[in-house]
């Protein structure tokens, strides 16, 4: 009769076991991801020109610094990558995810926990023997869930996801150093490029004031053509500040964007040099290349996959967890000789954890978990929504911007030309000197609007570069490091 019992009482003991072979061959809870198809058109709204074209432009976009021919920026490109506080911030984020990931993954393998523990105590003399027994424990103790619904599985699942998000937005931080590092040299140039038409323009209107000057000296003129030619002087030199202090800036910010001081780089951009010429043509592909090649737009949908696999987490907590569990201990009143003086203990066995009622606090947690889902799917469309928009822009930019320069182009010519036949026609009493002095005034205007036209031209192509997702799949920082 106790060998029926027994017997019943360990095939009660292996259903849950059996229950468990069963279940573990089934998927994970919660919805798969699928990825959203974003329809976008095949072409671009803008009207290609001013050199862009359509084609394959992988090898060009990944070193698009390149294109410029210049080796000052190259240099200073390759030092960002290198020293940028902000690239190490995210690869730091990039570690942490992948620790994270190893935590997830932790779930999957067995704890072992070991304990010990001495207590002694002592009776008094009056009631007792007054003697000072000891008692020495130990116990190692073992458990193993088993992962029947996929709550883990769903876990380690997210961490992938966070690591490619954090990896993405790393490429998202190097396609903005790149761009920064380019426009921050390209403004340094420009503004070297102003100081010396201002500078130009200042010596040749200290010429025109002495020549007032002297014609006032011989009585040739009145005081009022020296007056207008002094103040027409002091206008020019007082550009001069505003345009070196806008030069040191520039400077300035690119040693921070390569993790150095400020003024650590002076001395190699101190030295005048031209503002970078762009290319003939300039490839660009379609909407749907833009896409594939943006990092805010990867990470977002990284994201929103991450998200999906946590709906999955959180269902896992409406079902059963089956857990093995197992133990051994022992207790003994002396150390020398434990096996005769203790007491040994060995135990496991599956076990059964149901969350049954919880007031619908795990129902309201998916819900929670969807709606979470849900913004971060918003966030995806309207990353490629921004991505698509800030393209759109940028062609835009880029080719009116050329039609600006050739327009000041031609305006600077003919403001030297209208220079040079004010002064012969003043020298020779012809013409008033205030034509001299407008023309002069606005020979300075379109020089200095042409320069920074020059650099906005170079500036807009750089834009492009970075909207079109140009410049992470060459240079990438070790990820693993």
């Amino acid at each position: 009769m106790f060998f029926q019992h027994k017997t019943t009482f360990n095939r009660l003991i292996c259903l849950p076991v059996v229950g468990v072979l069963i279940l573990a061959g089934c998927s994970a809870v919660g919805p798969d991801y699928i990825q959203p198809k974003a329809g976008v058109s095949g072409d671009w709204h803008t009207q290609l020109k001013g050199g862009l074209i359509t084609g394959e432009m992988d090898q060009t976009l990944a070193a698009w610094w390149t294109i410029l021919n210049d080796q000052g920026l190259s240099s200073l490109i390759d030092r960002a990558v290198l020293g940028n506080l902000d690239l190490k911030n995210a690869l730091a984020r990039v570690r942490e995810a992948r620790a994270r990931r190893g935590v997830a993954k932790a779930d999957f393998f067995p704890t072992f926990d070991a304990t010990g523990s001495t207590t002694w105590s002592r009776n008094s003399r009056d009631t007792g023997t007054g003697k000072t027994s000891e008692l020495y424990s130990a116990s190692f103790d073992a458990g193993w869930e088993l992962d029947i619904f996929g709550g883990v599985r769903r876990s380690v699942e997210a961490a992938e996801a966070d690591i490619q998000a954090s990896q993405e937005e790393l490429r998202d931080v190097l396609v903005s150093l790149l761009a920064e590092v380019a426009l921050n040299y390209v403004e340094v140039r420009t503004f070297q490029t102003r100081l010396t038409a201002a500078e130009s323009n200042l010596e040749a209107q200290n010429q025109t004031y002495q020549l007032a000057l002297w014609r006032y000296q011989a009585g040739l003129s009145d005081e009022l053509a020296v007056q207008q030619a002094q103040y027409n002087l002091e206008s020019t030199r007082s550009q001069l500040p505003t345009l070196r202090t806008g030069l040191e800036e520039a400077m300035n910010r690119v040693a921070v964007l390569l993790g150095e001081q400020p003024g650590k780089v002076h001395e190699e951009l101190e030295k005048q040099a031209p503002i970078p010429v762009t290319p003939l043509t300039v490839t660009v592909g379609v909407p749907a290349d833009v896409l594939r090649r943006r990092p805010d737009v990867r990470q977002a949908e990284r994201q929103l996959a991450a998200q999906t696999a946590r709906i999955g987490v959180a269902t896992a907590d409406l079902y059963p967890r089956f857990t093995l569990s197992g133990s051994i201990g022992m207790e003994t009143i002396s150390l020398n000789n434990p096996s005769s003086s203790g007491s040994w203990s060995l135990g496991g066995g599956p076990q059964i954890t149901w969350a049954i009622f919880r007031a619908g606090a795990i129902r309201q947690n998916i819900k929670v978990q969807s709606a979470i889902q849900e913004q971060y799917l918003i966030t995806y469309e309207a990353a490629i929504l921004s991505a698509l928009e800030e393209v759109e822009n940028a062609l835009v930019a880029y080719a009116e911007e050329q039609r600006r320069r050739q327009s000041l182009s031609e305006a600077t010519q003919a403001a030297q030309k209208a220079v040079e036949l004010a002064q012969q026609k003043y020298q020779a009493g012809l013409t008033d000197f205030s034509n001299v002095l407008d023309a002069q005034r606005s020979l300075l205007s379109f020089q200095d609007q042409l320069a920074q036209s020059n650099g906005n031209v170079t500036s807009n192509l750089v834009r492009l570069y970075k909207v079109l997702g140009g410049g992470w799949t060459s240079i990438a920082p070790d990820e693993k490091k």
